[in-house]
């Protein structure tokens, strides 16, 4: 196949050190190498997992898999992207593929594994990443994908994966002898996909009791989830019985808050767990704190032992079976748990992403963009 040239696009960018600050560039059109597919991205959606990215975008190389100008960053997203154009005789133009793409209106990929799931970027950026956020699936034959519920895969399929996961790890470790889980951020779609999970294990007394935490504005809507066993506003920290073993699993980042907990449970905090930042500004170093040193959670590292444990299919079967039955939750008419809400173009973009990054966004909606 001859090579042809990618047209400009455009890219949205943000200041590394200063995530308030952003922008959107045009990015001149390119001669396609051979190998190259041209993705134009349909679809996106924007959580509060999308702000932990950047706010982690240098401690774990979240910055590294879409390159941008120095000082800048381009945050990774999942959504939905069709081929534009294809170097690749096994992946034809017009097809449709789930994966990480960048809030951007195109990006080049360079195939490699591939097969009739699906393709892995082989691009030499992004070999040093995790395969988890390298892989992109043919919506033909993916199994988890209903296109009438697109929206809500590219919301919640990622963030139930890391739930799944941060549940199956609890588990695994036996909760560390803990009677309670203490998850901070209890109205992020990753803390109550948690909770889902936590509590399918039983009822109170054969599992640890389901606590979250929330801001003020938010508690109404938590303890309307019917996920949780017991809603606790972050000022209400002290109200919790500080000679209950307990784990932490702090899904926002704030420092004060970390604190607090650690101070009030002391040495019967069996174990702290850092999965997320949600409050990105007000992230603190967890030095001199009492009770077990926080310990960030690295969702692929306990994919990489469940392999080697279970195997690659049934691993896949179990998460399958329990995003199923996560989504009929979330969905249930007349009691779902998210609001989708769609927005197209550059204001809409900047204004979604300034209100998650302030924490002005509603816990109840789900947002998908387009540029």
């Amino acid at each position: 196949m001859a090579a042809a040239e990618i047209d400009a696009g455009t890219d949205f960018l943000v200041r590394r050190d200063s995530l308030r600050t952003c922008r959107f560039v045009t990015v001149p059109a390119t001669a396609q190498a051979p190998g190259q597919v041209l993705l134009g991205v349909d679809a996106f959606a924007f959580t509060s997992n999308n702000v932990t990215y950047a706010a982690f975008g240098d401690a774990m190389a979240y910055w590294n898999f879409f390159p941008a100008p120095v000082g800048w960053g381009r945050i990774p997203v999942w959504g939905f992207g069709t081929v534009i154009q294809s170097d690749v005789e096994a992946i034809r133009v017009g097809e449709r593929f789930y994966g990480y793409y960048p809030m951007s209106d195109r990006v080049v990929v360079q195939p490699e594994r591939v097969g009739d799931s699906g393709f892995f970027d082989g691009a030499a950026h992004r070999k040093p990443l995790h395969a988890v956020y390298n892989q992109y699936l043919r919506t033909s034959t993916d199994p988890g994908y209903d296109p009438s519920r697109e929206a809500e895969q590219m919301l919640l399929r990622p963030l139930f994966v890391t739930s799944f996961l941060l549940d199956d790890f609890l588990a695994d470790n036996g909760f560390f002898g803990a009677q309670a889980v203490v998850l901070s951020s209890a109205s992020s779609k990753t803390a109550y996909g948690t909770a889902f999970q936590l509590a399918q294990r039983g009822s109170p007394g054969q599992r640890p009791e389901i606590i979250g935490l929330t801001s003020a504005a938010n508690a109404a809507f938590v303890t309307g989830l019917g996920c949780y066993d017991r809603v606790v506003e972050y000022d209400e920290v002290a109200s919790l019985r500080k000679d209950a073993a307990a784990v932490y699993v702090d899904l926002s980042g704030d420092g004060g808050v970390r604190g607090n907990i650690h101070r009030h449970f002391a040495d019967a905090l069996k174990y702290s767990c850092a999965v997320g930042g949600t409050h990105w500004d007000a992230l603190a170093g967890a030095g001199g704190l009492p009770g077990p040193r926080p310990e960030l959670f690295f969702a692929p590292a306990q994919i990489k032992k469940r392999m080697a444990d279970w195997g690659s299919g049934p691993l896949q079967h179990r998460i399958a079976v329990a995003w199923r039955a996560f989504l009929g939750e979330v969905s249930a008419p007349g009691r779902e748990w998210m609001t989708v809400v769609r927005g197209k173009g550059q204001a809409d973009i900047e204004r979604v992403y300034l209100a998650m990054l302030d924490g002005r966004a509603s816990p109840r909606e789900g947002h998908v963009l387009s540029l």
